[in-house]
């Protein structure tokens, strides 16, 4: 019964966290309306000035929900970030047939798909980033046809998109080959998440392996890409499996310390782990967009580094960081604290720990700890 409790307060503290709407965008390239649903954020209306990653999916009649529901659970353990999710209506009328109608002399989009292809980046794109307030990054997936489709994107000199997100794709001609090309030729930060199922369609199976094996070939730092051959799964269920594998590749910056990376590659490190620390945020920035203080629980991380491989020197740089962070908190003037009274300099220890008992409380640091450990180091002064 517990249990079952607890699953239901998860389900609806998800269900805060973004709410699903519906929307239209008027194509003049197609001569309609094209339906649309979108997520925003909780915070969306909390800070004016944040911006969010886009999501942005096509079949989004059927992947909307699997996203949302992905994403806004890792968001609760803070392992995903907030992001805005627009999904195109495209399964009602069958528009998806049309949308995605390819050459199969040239493999290129003609007719509707034509039309289709400049109203994505010509009249949807912008609608969305007139509305809603998209960041940098900006994430397109599709299934099976869609997700073939999305590849076209590639093709051109500046990528519309920084992730693509096949899930089991139908391949027009030659994308086996081109699209290792065209990945290998980027020179900024580029996503790519291909999948299929030992149950999938044979085809497309097979096509979707020979690219899987030319892109292992490809030898592009700037490229960040992953292949899942889900297991016990079929061409519609594999989705279920490939959603949250997307979202942990594509957002993996964004996760906070584990106790994984703690054990295995902070701890070994002999120094460097203030610039460990302020690199894994500025990844975070450089990769995905996003621009956040570093969490108290990562600064707590390397502060256990620093005490238990004894680089107590780190402790003036770890207590700028914080201030740069937190500068209404009492987090540096505590690391100013710690330095201090390690150095047996108790004076100036006893110092920051009472410049800290006039900042702001944070995490597990409170005003009657600091003022606790400042009498503590009276008593030393003494001596």
């Amino acid at each position: 019964m517990k249990k079952l409790l607890l699953l239901a307060s998860l389900i609806i503290s998800f269900s805060g966290f973004s709410q699903k709407v519906k929307d239209s965008v008027l194509s003049r390239k197609m001569d309609k309306y094209r339906e649309l649903s979108v997520s925003v954020p909780q915070s969306y209306e909390k800070n004016s000035k944040k911006t969010y990653p886009l999501i942005l999916l096509l079949d989004g009649d059927y992947l909307f929900d699997a996203f949302q529901g992905a994403l806004s659970y890792g968001n609760y353990w803070d392992d995903l970030p907030e992001a805005i999710i627009v999904g195109l209506h495209q399964n009602k009328e069958g528009e998806r047939f049309d949308d995605c109608t390819i050459d199969e002399t040239t493999g290129l989009p003609e007719g509707k798909g034509a039309s289709f292809f400049e109203f994505i980046g010509g009249e949807l794109l912008p609608y969305i980033q007139s509305k809603y307030r998209i960041g940098s990054f900006k994430m397109i997936a599709g299934h099976d046809l869609t997700a073939g489709y999305i590849n076209l994107f590639l093709y051109k000199d500046a990528p519309l998109f920084n992730a693509y997100a096949c899930l089991s794709p139908e391949l027009a001609l030659e994308m086996e080959t081109r699209i290792p090309s065209r990945l290998a030729a980027q020179q900024n930060n580029i996503f790519y998440y291909l999948s299929s199922a030992d149950g999938d369609i044979k085809k497309m199976k097979e096509d979707v392996t020979l690219l899987n094996d030319n892109l292992k070939l490809v030898q592009n730092p700037a490229l960040n890409y992953k292949y899942d051959e889900i297991k016990d799964a079929s061409h519609y269920s594999l989705v279920l499996h490939s959603v949250p594998n997307v979202l942990y590749q594509f957002f993996a910056t964004y996760k906070p310390i584990s106790s994984s990376e703690f054990q295995e590659k902070i701890v070994k490190m002999e120094s460097g782990y203030v610039d460990y620390l302020k690199n894994k945020y500025d990844l975070l920035e450089k990769t995905i967009g996003i621009k956040m203080p570093i969490r108290v629980n990562d600064f707590r991380a390397i502060e256990a580094a620093i005490m238990k491989n004894k680089a107590y020197a780190e402790f003036e740089g770890l207590a700028q960081l914080a201030n740069k962070s937190y500068p209404k908190a009492m987090l540096g003037e505590y690391y100013m604290g710690r330095y201090y009274e390690i150095s047996e300099d108790y004076k100036r220890a006893t110092k920051a720990y009472q410049n800290a008992f006039t900042l702001e409380p944070i995490g597990e640091l409170t005003k009657e700890a600091m003022l606790t450990k400042a009498d503590e180091l009276r008593t030393q002064i003494k001596k």
